[in-house]
């Protein structure tokens, strides 16, 4: 517990007086702010559960695996690695400020943090489990079963408890005292003129018209190749999978570009190597424009800007399984 307080009362600590000290500025991006309410127990059950293999048919993958907080909250991977080796259809999006998006999923499939800590535990190409066997595997575990009951006042564990406590850990995972961070709250020191002409560059372009807010993403759904069509043999054709209606063909959330440097590769399929790389496909497919290659590189110079603080604490360490304990099915279909 004690790890997770630390983190957010230091962070809240040097917000403060970096605001207190500098004025903020009035710009379409705004900083990021730890999270203001925090039920600790159930963060600290929901951390152990987000490392908990067990919750997957094979006892190997778990939400960290696809979702590593040790390389930004992704994989960098094209596509994420499922169950007996299967390859995902899509890019896994960074878990880090996610809880600051209007939706989950690039297709806004899952309203919320709680909705979507529940899909890949049963989907059969990520963790290949069920709800009812994850919730045996939890049951069987005394230690388990003592924490659930402290934090939510119950004998019986449930699948909703076991979402809720995944999502409470998850909105602790905010990246706040960046560079730029740093600059907008008034600190002129933060970050360089080269960087602050790529940021200029960034918003008189109209990057920031669908990359703004806290996150510089995440607000709106929008369509991939809106200029030009995208050209992929990725077969994921957005939300239009979650609405049955032909105008969302293509249209997928907008990720953060929060720690960008450290989520590649980028887009959806994961195309995209390197930011030079996107920030030219962005540019040409959403703005119509061919950025020179020295605009380019100010883009990606203040795109480097925004990798804040990251994540830090104990690794948790999980209840042992006992005799009761299914046991883990690693090599069947």
């Amino acid at each position: 517990m004690r790890s997770i307080i630390t983190t957010v009362i230091i962070a809240i600590g040097l917000i403060s007086s970096q605001v207190a000290s500098a004025l903020p500025r009035n710009e379409p991006v705004t900083p990021i702010t730890p999270p203001e309410e925090i039920h600790i127990g159930k963060a600290e059950l929901g951390k152990k559960l987000f490392f908990d293999p067990r919750l997957s048919k094979s006892g190997f993958i778990s939400c960290n695996s696809c979702h590593n907080l040790s390389m930004g909250g992704s994989d960098n991977l094209k596509t994420s690695i499922g169950h007996n080796w299967q390859q995902g259809p899509i890019n896994s999006p960074t878990v880090l400020n996610s809880s600051l998006s209007i939706a989950q999923f690039w297709d806004g499939r899952a309203s919320d943090l709680q909705e979507q800590a529940g899909g890949p535990i049963a989907n059969p190409g990520e963790m290949a489990s069920n709800h009812v066997l994850a919730i045996d595997v939890l049951q069987s575990i005394p230690q388990y079963v003592r924490e659930f009951n402290q934090v939510f006042g119950v004998t019986e564990i449930t699948i909703d408890q076991v979402t809720d406590a995944i999502a409470e850990f998850e909105r602790t995972l905010v990246t706040p005292n960046s560079p730029f961070d740093l600059w907008l709250m008034g600190d002129d020191s933060a970050i360089s003129d080269y960087e602050l002409a790529g940021y200029r560059l960034f918003v008189e372009s109209g990057c920031v018209a669908c990359h703004n807010g806290s996150a510089l993403g995440g607000t709106s759904f929008q369509k991939m190749g809106l200029l030009e069509p995208y050209q992929t043999d990725n077969p994921v054709e957005g939300r239009i999978t979650v609405t049955g209606q032909d105008a969302d063909r293509f249209m997928f959330k907008v990720p953060t570009l929060r720690n960008v440097e450290l989520t590649y590769p980028y887009f959806h399929d994961g195309e995209a190597q390197t930011l030079t790389e996107a920030v030219d496909i962005m540019g040409r497919l959403q703005l119509g424009r061919k950025f020179t290659d020295d605009e380019n590189a100010k883009i990606v110079a203040f795109l480097l800007t925004l990798t804040g603080d990251q994540p830090s604490f104990d690794l948790p360490t999980l209840p042992p399984s006992n005799a009761d304990t299914p046991v883990p099915q690693p090599f069947d279909d």
